[in-house]
């Protein structure tokens, strides 16, 4: 049997497997495409069920999460944690609250992060977790309930060698301190390296609040330099106004950029003179308000309802929203308008068809498990003070962020280079991520 027939072999038996997952074969139908490559020049990666064994999940969980709202009613809602591949560390990766949230939408995050994790080169391994609760709307003591409901069942499942959850999206600083407090309660102990993203004061790490955005606009740089272009003068699109995309604001005007237009769920924002950030913060982290109150406030921006923010003209794209909000007809418009390079500040926030439009088009991609590595990292960067028991500064801090994403960058470039697909960053990402897991798993032998 050919390469192409066991692999097209082994993606339709877990296509039945898995039925009704979309974004899970999504995400492994990209990476089982890289690794064909690999197979061709590396045939020992097939031995053993890797395949198999990598794209299974080491364990899933579901579990119910009962709360009382303010009224006295019991709400119930699902939680999940899906612990993939612990061949280079503990289970490292975030939880989403949000009511989009299911058994697939978390096996598709959990299995990017097994190659996100591994192109940091640190000792962590992917998992994912999360719950159809939409803190939206919601009381702070409705909040507080729900997480000390959802950490009762969780805490049994985590710890700093077992598994790291961390936040996403959903899931900030408050919620943290209060999926924290439980774990303590239940577990008799400050144990500082069982979450990451906690507040400074209680275990937390500098940086790691800024680290996705940071991160994903230094890789970003990286790319353009490879390129003979720089962020300085640069026109930047990034959707979204959450932590990352605020973040991402912040370090691409700080490097010189001008960013042009950002976005919410109710529409988006046109910045021509670039994007007042403290006014941003204000009205997204403090407030929690929509984007319109930001263009009631500030100077030259308008609020827009229909069309999209990737139909503005622009250097550098920036999706940092959500999965799939980049189709094709939009990466088209990126190319009639201008743009030469696209770097994901989401998870897999850009469609198959559009990054296939990249390519026709001549435009640099990297994608989300290279370029927002930079939270997880930072994540790692927190476990390491934890064990410590040490806290670093917010410059050092920032410079190994800095270092890790330029790094990243290096090991994809360097990678799709060796195997006969320069510039393909995607295939780069997925081969570099892959081996490094693959290695351990195969020393390891078959668990």
């Amino acid at each position: 049997m050919s390469i192409d027939e066991q692999v097209s072999s082994y993606y339709n038996m877990l296509l039945k497997r898995n039925a009704g997952e979309p974004e899970f074969h999504q995400a492994v139908a990209e990476v089982l495409a890289s690794l064909k490559i690999v197979l061709e020049k590396d045939p020992h990666y097939a031995d053993y069920g890797l395949i198999q064994r990598l794209c299974e999940p080491e364990r899933q969980l579901i579990f119910r999460v009962p709360w009382i709202d303010d009224n006295g009613v019991v709400q119930v809602n699902r939680g999940f944690r899906v612990q993939f591949n612990s061949a280079l560390g503990p289970y490292k990766g975030g939880l989403r609250f949000h009511p989009s949230v299911n058994l697939g939408i978390i096996k598709f995050l959990g299995f990017e992060q097994i190659f996100k994790n591994s192109l940091t080169g640190l000792p962590i391994g992917g998992g994912k977790g999360g719950s159809d609760f939409d803190p939206k709307g919601k009381s702070e003591l409705e909040i507080m309930r729900f997480c000390q409901s959802f950490m009762t069942e969780l805490h049994k499942h985590i710890g700093e060698y077992k598994d790291v959850p961390a936040g996403d999206i959903g899931v900030g600083a408050r919620e943290i301190g209060f999926l924290f407090g439980q774990y303590r309660r239940l577990a008799g102990q400050h144990e500082s390296g069982v979450l990451t993203g906690k507040g400074l004061t209680w275990g937390g790490s500098l940086v790691r609040t800024e680290a996705t955005g940071y991160g994903c606009v230094y890789l970003t740089e990286e790319m353009m330099k490879a390129h003979g272009a720089s962020m300085s003068g640069a026109k930047v699109i990034v959707s979204g106004s959450g932590n990352v995309a605020i973040y991402a604001i912040e370090k691409a005007q700080e490097l010189g950029a001008t960013v042009v237009g950002f976005s919410d769920s109710s529409g988006w924002v046109s910045t021509p003179d670039g994007v007042d950030v403290e006014l941003l913060k204000d009205v997204k982290d403090k407030r929690r308000e929509r984007v319109t109150a930001y263009v009631e406030e500030s100077t030259g921006a308008t609020f827009h309802e229909d069309g999209s923010i990737w139909d503005l003209a622009a250097d550098v794209a920036l999706p940092c929203a959500t999965q799939n909000e980049l189709n094709g007809d939009h990466a088209r418009a990126l190319a009639a308008n201008g743009v030469r390079f696209v770097a994901e500040g989401a998870n897999m926030p850009s469609t198959p068809e559009a990054i296939e439009v990249f390519r026709e088009n001549g435009i640099h991609f990297a994608p989300g498990k290279a370029a927002n590595a930079g939270g997880v990292a930072t994540s790692a960067l927190e476990m390491q003070q934890n064990a410590s028991r040490d806290s670093w500064s917010f410059e050092y801090t920032d410079q190994r962020l800095h270092k890790i994403m330029s790094k990243i960058f290096r090991t994809m470039s360097n990678t799709a280079k060796e195997y006969g697909r320069e510039g393909d960053y995607v295939v780069g990402s997925n081969i570099a991520g892959f081996k490094k897991t693959a290695d351990a798993m195969l020393a390891q032998g078959v668990i």
